[in-house]
């Protein structure tokens, strides 16, 4: 029933149009005592076949359960059922479509569309009768495969989006970490260079030279233990909602960051890619505060109000630099926050300091 890669209204649909399928012939006549029971049986078998279908591409024994189903809908129409049940062939053929190809549902369409104009042709006698019952079920399901196709070029393209945008980011959080811990590094080396070329000739010069390299060393650890906690996945040991914005903040204990963490109002279930930019945007907010403006403390302050959520990070720091116009972090957010509908900015605090604000709906639009 909560099969996530099942499309929700395809659900409703199924129910209510099963409920018509098994109400209607006993409304509209009187039923032969011999064609109830196998009708019954049948819109049984159709109920547990859509419990168990699979709306991704699977192995095993669930991967034939699509096939079977479309066959145990398109028999609801020999069992008894007032041609209501076309709409449940329909759906048989976007499952079909989904888990297997759009090809080898129209394959599949062609030889029901073939069977039925047969049946019917030879039961009736009438050819004309027949094609004109048929080849309007069989232009709605094309229109379905249509739609099918859609959908499944649009998770592609969506899988790809997603790809590219964790090739950038890992691509930008690199380069940046390229120059912060390479920037320690070289000055480590400098210093046991020094130390190095100090020791016949200024031997008191050696142990500051050793000194400061062993303070280059524990501030290119901090660092370090810094881009682990920005790598680490949305989820923080199974936390998800605030609690995983929580854990996060609490992860910048140590590093001589002091951070506080509210939450207002009442939680809602957040869409995954609203809940991610919120990761995002409170990870950018607490790293800038570290490495840029010599932050002192941030209060990040996350607000339910209806339909919306919005998050706020302010630091105590020195604020933006003046000849920066943001960088490719802020940038980046601000068009992660535009694609579920909402909005990311940043600038100064009147008061001091540089404050960090996302205002998002609490379920993502629909992407154009």
């Amino acid at each position: 029933m909560r099969d996530p890669d099942r499309p929700m209204l395809f659900n409703i649909v199924f129910w209510v149009v099963l409920l018509a399928t098994g109400v209607i012939p006993f409304a509209a006549e009187p039923w032969p005592g011999s064609g109830a029971p196998v009708f019954a049986l049948n819109l049984v078998l159709v109920a547990a076949l859509w419990l168990s279908l699979p709306w991704r591409r699977v192995g095993g024994w669930r991967r034939p359960l699509p096939t079977a189903f479309m066959l145990a809908t398109f028999a609801l129409g020999y069992t008894g059922s007032a041609e209501v049940h076309i709409l449940l062939t329909l759906l048989a053929i976007a499952n079909v479509a989904f888990v297997h190809s759009v090809r080898t549902a129209a394959v599949i369409l062609g030889c029901l569309s073939a069977a039925a104009f047969a049946t019917m042709a030879v039961l009736d006698g009438d050819a004309l009768r027949a094609m004109v019952q048929v080849v309007p079920v069989f232009v709605f399901a094309l229109f379905v495969l249509g739609m099918v196709s859609a959908v499944l070029e649009a998770r592609r393209l969506l899988a790809r989006v997603r790809e590219l945008t964790v090739a950038e980011e890992r691509a930008r959080m690199g380069a940046e970490m390229h120059d912060s811990v390479g920037h320690h590094l070289t000055l480590i080396k400098m210093n046991l260079e020094n130390a190095e070329r100090f020791r016949t000739r200024r031997p008191e010069a050696v142990w500051d030279e050793v000194r400061e390299a062993k303070e280059m060393t524990v501030a290119a650890l901090a660092d370090a233990r810094r881009w682990v906690r920005a790598l680490r996945p949305l989820a923080l040991e199974g936390r998800v909602g605030s609690a995983a914005l929580e854990g996060l903040a609490a992860s910048f204990d140590g590093t001589g960051l002091s951070v506080s963490f509210e939450v207002v109002g009442g939680e809602p279930s957040l869409d995954p890619d609203v809940e991610l930019v919120l990761y995002r945007v409170l990870q950018e907010g607490l790293t800038n505060a570290v490495r840029h403006a010599e932050a002192r403390h941030v209060d990040g302050t996350l607000v339910f109000d209806g339909r919306r959520v919005v998050l706020v990070v302010a630091d105590d720091g020195s604020g933006r630099d003046r000849d920066s116009h943001g960088g490719f972090g802020l940038r980046s957010l601000a068009e992660r926050a535009r694609a579920v509908g909402g909005t990311v900015v940043s600038g100064d605090r009147p008061g001091g300091g540089f404050e960090l604000r996302a205002e998002l709906p609490v379920r993502a639009k629909a992407a154009t």
